[in-house]
């Protein structure tokens, strides 16, 4: 199975500064949005359509009216809108950046969808008509994703699904990913290893088109061009030829996406649902000046 993401890069800048040196408020400021300026127009992935110099010049106007450093920032909302970056986020102290969500209304829900959302669903396995599995896969963000905590995080949704299957016999499974906006997909995949079996599950292009990332699960583990990320430890025997159902939703996004994805190209498996959210570029995690990050 192959296939092929664009990816959104926006690569860090190093930056230095004199300790001895003082910089003022709109200093700061200017040095930010240069260096902002400066990356996205080199490597974000659409940067060829983009008329640069009106957009820098009309954001460095806006700026001119901020004594506040946190506050300028969110002139960044109106950058990315103009550039059609939607799976950007900009994270500065306890503040999110991004660009003005357009999407679905409540008008666009049921009222039992609605319902269920308002009560944050987290993961959840249970049986459905003394004959199939379900799944309801959330999403999932965290900060820290060394292989330990994800491994942390994984390995006790793994059980859970391991555990209904060998308490009963199955028909299929149901894998719900309407309510799952995205975050980290290391998680999610892992949780799935019986059913998604030893396989390449999704990969990423860069800017140029060049094949960057191929990943794939395999022995349990979770695999990024070979390179281990993290790890579930497997038990018992693997049901990776079990009938699946994906069901998708108008929110399902990002990584949410990329779990339905992974299930393209597996036998006895139909999907379910509405067109997903649209967001299967990926970010570079990337620190630029003053402790802002980007993801």
């Amino acid at each position: 199975m192959k296939l092929f993401f664009g990816i959104l890069m926006i690569l860090g800048l190093s930056f230095k500064t004199n300790a001895q040196t003082k910089l003022s408020t709109k200093d700061s400021i200017n040095i930010f949005f240069d260096s902002l300026f400066s990356v996205l127009k080199t490597d974000y992935l659409y940067k060829d359509k983009v008329n640069w110099t009106a957009i820098e010049s009309e954001i460095k106007v806006k700026l001119n009216q901020y004594d506040d450093f946190k506050q300028a920032l969110s002139q960044t909302t109106s950058l990315f809108d103009k550039i059609n970056a939607t799976h950007c986020q900009l994270f500065y102290i306890d503040t999110i950046f991004a660009a003005t969500y357009i999407g679905p209304s409540e008008n666009d829900f049921s009222e039992q969808w609605i319902k269920k959302y308002s009560t944050n669903p987290s993961f959840e396995v249970k049986l459905l008509d003394q004959k199939y599995g379900y799944i309801l896969l959330p999403g999932m963000t965290y900060e820290d994703i060394s292989a330990e905590n994800i491994h942390k995080i994984a390995q006790p949704m793994y059980d859970q699904i391991v555990d209904l299957k060998s308490k009963h016999k199955l028909e299929g499974w149901v894998i719900d990913l309407r309510f799952n906006t995205g975050g980290n997909p290391y998680h999610m995949l892992l949780s799935l290893y019986d059913i998604l079996g030893d396989n390449i599950l999704w990969g990423e292009l860069d800017k140029d088109k060049n094949m960057k990332t191929k990943v794939q699960l395999k022995d349990g583990k979770y695999l990024q061009n070979n390179e281990v990320i993290s790890y579930i430890l497997p038990k018992g025997e693997r049901f990776y030829k079990s009938k699946v159902a994906i069901i998708t939703g108008i929110i399902t996004a990002s990584s949410g996406e990329i779990t339905a994805i992974s299930f393209k190209g597996r036998e006895n498996t139909i999907f379910i649902g509405e067109t997903t959210n649209g967001l299967t570029t990926t970010n570079d995690k990337r620190n630029l000046p003053f402790g802002v990050l980007w993801h």
